[in-house]
């Protein structure tokens, strides 16, 4: 029994050392100067601490500017859409009206659908009414999506109808009923939704690629593919890119972590 209990917290460690340990080079080399990053075996201390990449980043290139728009980006898709998506939500796990069922399918079949496909179309539309290059067209997008209205129904139905029925007898109206039961209620599968889409938002590399033809309002993923191109044989640099790309979704998740699970637990409850 005790020889099971060490191989399976053995392969744990392992997996875990193998896991962390290109995070924890990467976050060494951004304090290294150029030129020792490219070691064999790779150094995990550096010699001498530096933050010359890290002055190079925001002074020189001045990639303070992407971060703030991500930052923006993220902030206000992941806002609206928890509002747009919380209501569609509510209405198809609570109210009852022709073809609900049928047009819930519909939208769940288009999951099937890859993004890249809807791409062009998008553009095409959003370029028709001259709203390419400008954060609408990073934001109309990211407004609703299938997975979060699935993902919040499925929530709202282990809610008693109850509670809604007293409600309305007590003259709230929908949008009363919403905001005081609905949204208090679902808060840990809102806030798991908030996590993805904050993070779907701030590593999204494509579409804002694609939308966005100035410079000055790349988002930091973006910002950190030009930065490879023109820096590709530095790559310390690189990482300290890549270790300032990452610290937002990190803070993020590990702040809401524990609302997360509650979320993932419960949302599965009731389908």
């Amino acid at each position: 029994m005790l020889s099971k209990k060490v191989i399976l917290y053995f392969i744990l460690i392992t997996g875990g050392i193998i896991t962390l340990a290109p995070f924890v080079w990467m976050l060494s080399a951004s304090f290294m100067y150029d030129g020792h990053a490219n070691v064999y075996p790779p150094r995990f201390i550096p010699d001498i601490f530096t933050l010359t990449q890290y002055e190079v980043l925001f002074q020189r290139l001045d990639i303070g500017k992407n971060f703030i728009n991500s930052l923006f980006l993220s902030i206000t898709v992941t806002a609206v859409s928890l509002f747009f998506n919380s209501m569609a939500g509510f209405a198809f796990a609570k109210y009852r009206f022709k073809g609900k069922n049928k047009l819930f399918n519909l939208l769940l079949s288009s999951m099937i659908i890859p993004a890249q496909v809807t791409m062009l179309p998008l553009f095409l539309m959003l370029k028709s009414v001259g709203l390419i290059n400008t954060y609408m067209a990073v934001i109309i997008p990211g407004m609703a999506n299938i997975f979060g209205i699935f993902l919040i129904r499925q929530y709202v139905l282990s809610i008693p109808d109850s509670l809604i029925e007293s409600a309305k007898i007590d003259g709230a109206s929908d949008f009363r009923i919403y905001r005081s039961i609905i949204l208090p209620l679902a808060m840990p599968i809102l806030v798991t939704l908030a996590i993805f889409t904050f993070m779907g938002t701030w590593n999204d590399f494509l579409w804002p690629l694609i939308a966005l033809t100035d410079n000055s309002m790349y988002t930091m993923p973006v910002a950190l593919a030009n930065l490879m191109g023109e820096h590709s044989k530095d790559p310390e640099l690189m990482m300290a890119g890549s270790v300032v790309t990452i610290i937002p979704v990190i803070i993020v998740f590990l702040a809401l972590q524990k609302y997360y699970i509650k979320g993932i637990m419960m949302g599965s409850v009731k389908g």
